[in-house]
This record gives C-alpha cells, structure tokens and sequence, in this order.
C-alpha cells in the first residue's frame, strides 16, 4: 500500500473517532443539563406540563449542544452558626447584674419595653427567611448602643450577618419617640418621678442624663458656705 494511501487512511480513522468522542460529550451535556432542568421543575406542582417534550429542545439544550454554554453543577451553601449565646446564655443563664452590665437595664425592663414596641418592630416571614423576633432586634440595638462593639462584633454574637444588625439600631429610635415618649414623659407624672428620686435620695429632682451618680465631697467649711450662697449643691 502507498505510504499516501496509509496516511490518509490513518487520519480518517483519527477524525472519525474524534466525531464519536464529541458527540458523546455533548450528549452527556445535554442529559446533564436536562436532569437540572427537571430537577429544577420538580419544585413545582405535580401538574404543570413539561414543555421541553411538548415544543421540542429548549434554547438551553441548543446553546449546549452547540458548545456556547459550559453546565456547571451548582449548590447552596451557608456560614454556620449558631444561637445559642442569645437563646440560651443570655435569656436562660444571665442574673440581673449581667443584664444590667450588658443591656443597661434589667430582663424585666427589657421584657416591657418588648411588648410595648412589638407593634411598630414586629416584622413578617419571607420565603427566603424567617423574621428577627422582636426581643432579637431590641437586643441588638440595645447591645450596639451600651457597648462600644462594632457592627461585625455584634453579628457575630447573635449569628447574624453584618448587614443585617444595623437596621435594627437604624430603627429602634424612632418607634420609641412614637410609642413611648407620650406615655412615659408626661406631666402627670412629674409628681410621681420626683418622688422617687426623693426616695433614692436625691430630692427635687425631675429626670436624670445617663445613669451614673458621682458624689462630690466638699470640705464641710466650704460646703457649708456654698450651701448659705446659693442654697443648693
């Protein structure tokens, strides 16, 4: 047989075998692509009719079969993390000075202040995630307000994202100027506020900033002078 003949006898051998392999491959692609598609519509009700056997190919499996479009197999993923700081540690374990050093008030506190905010704060489930509850988002503000924690701190204690703590800091102020400030700053009750500073032990007194009491002790010559002036200290 001529050396030419040989050759071109080889490279038809060669080119034919290289059509099946590619024909194989693209028709793996295809099946793949099918089996997601019908992975996909499995989600939908039992009913609905498969338009890929009713009109033909689908533009997906053209653009496949033509080698324009890669099938990649995709997955949902999540960061883990867990609750059980907030859930258990802090409203199960946690006495009142751990409230109080944390939250700035006490669990009884922060239980009404819930309640009473519930309706402006309380927020609908999605189909993509559950609502933060109520006592979550008053936490959080809470939380971010007494201590000086940054945004991505605070997520990480109540295993949220980053994004997610600042709305509830964003929105907490306004509610409680809504809801709040017309029940509890009043002058009805001034009488009544006024009273208990006096039981406390600081007398005509009408309200307080922060919470924080310094006593200042004077030598008793120039306390005593100070006091006859002005009639006050």
């Amino acid at each position: 047989m001529e050396p030419a003949v040989t050759i071109a006898a080889v490279v038809a051998v060669l080119n034919a075998l290289q059509l099946i392999i590619h024909l194989s491959q693209r028709q793996m692609q295809i099946s793949q692509a099918r089996r997601l598609r019908h992975r996909g519509e499995g989600l939908k009700s039992e009913s609905s009719t498969d338009l890929s056997e009713s009109t033909g190919p689908s533009t997906e499996d053209i653009t496949v079969a033509m080698g324009h479009v890669d099938v990649v197999e995709r997955r949902f993923w999540a960061r883990e993390t867990s609750t059980d700081w907030w859930d258990r540690i802090v409203l199960q374990v946690w006495d009142e000075s751990q409230w109080l050093r944390n939250f700035r008030m006490r669990k009884g506190t922060f239980l009404e202040l819930c309640e009473l905010l519930s309706p402006a704060l309380k927020r609908n489930d999605t189909w993509m995630r559950a609502a933060l509850t109520v006592q979550k988002r008053v936490a959080i503000a809470l939380w971010k307000l007494a201590t000086p924690d940054s945004y991505r701190s605070v997520a990480n204690h109540f295993a949220l994202a980053t994004c997610i703590t600042t709305t509830p800091t964003v929105d907490l102020p306004t509610p409680i100027v809504d809801v709040l400030l017309s029940k509890v700053v009043t002058l009805g009750n001034v009488e009544v506020i006024i009273d208990g500073f006096a039981a406390m032990g600081f007398p005509n007194c009408g309200g307080a900033i922060d919470g924080t009491h310094i006593p200042i002790l004077a030598p008793d010559h120039q306390a005593s002078q100070y006091i006859n002036r002005k009639g006050y200290f």
